[in-house]
């Protein structure tokens, strides 16, 4: 009941609202962008939704439009490098994450689920398997993201995807939701790069 209906109709309404409000912001964000470098202010790409669907996550654009597409962040060389003073400061507080308000309200995503992986992220994918995670909507943050967010091991965030899925229920969600915000401000377990597993 909870996951199936009054999860949904709470992402719908939040979503809405947050839409509503956090357009202002948006709008400054995009034009900072603008300024900041060359390329779009979005930046979409494929990922795997419930039941390893997959849809277009919508974010702002937080790299150099010459950075690999579907390569992630763990995977390219001196990733930091690559970044702006700018970029580096909307993607350490996950500012660029804000458009997925969108996708939420679309039903490609929730607000508190599994991180949604890229579509060739087999192993991660592979081991969520093992714990049912792909068979729930991804969320904008989840049990892993508060749990050590771009430092876990594949293996590991899978495990703590599985243990949201074994929980999941409004009191677990709201234990997500509020924890991510000492995460961000916190800008707790972030790494650009080298031996981390950073899925975006």
């Amino acid at each position: 009941m909870y996951n199936k209906i009054i999860k949904r109709l709470i992402d719908i309404i939040l979503s809405g609202i947050g839409i509503i409000i956090a357009a202002i912001p948006m709008l400054v964000v995009a034009i900072l962008i603008k300024i900041d470098s060359p390329g779009p202010v979005f930046f979409k790409q494929k990922r795997v939704g419930i039941g390893k669907s997959h849809f277009m996550i919508i974010k702002f654009r937080s790299m150099p439009v010459s950075a690999p597409k579907d390569t992630p962040t763990h995977e390219l060389k001196n990733a930091a490098s690559l970044l702006s003073p700018f970029q580096e400061a909307i993607r350490k507080y996950s500012i660029d994450e804000i458009p997925q308000l969108f996708n939420i309200f679309a039903g490609q995503m929730s607000f508190v689920g599994p991180r949604p992986a890229l579509w060739n992220q087999y192993d991660l994918i592979e081991e969520r398997d093992k714990y049912g995670a792909n068979d729930v909507r991804p969320g904008l943050t989840g049990w892993a993201q508060i749990n050590g967010r771009d430092e876990l091991p594949i293996d590991v965030k899978a495990r703590y995807d599985g243990e949201y899925v074994q929980n999941l229920s409004f009191a677990f969600d709201l234990k997500c939701f509020f924890g991510t915000f000492f995460a961000v401000a916190t800008a707790e377990g972030v790494s650009e790069g080298g031996p981390t597993d950073k899925q975006e």
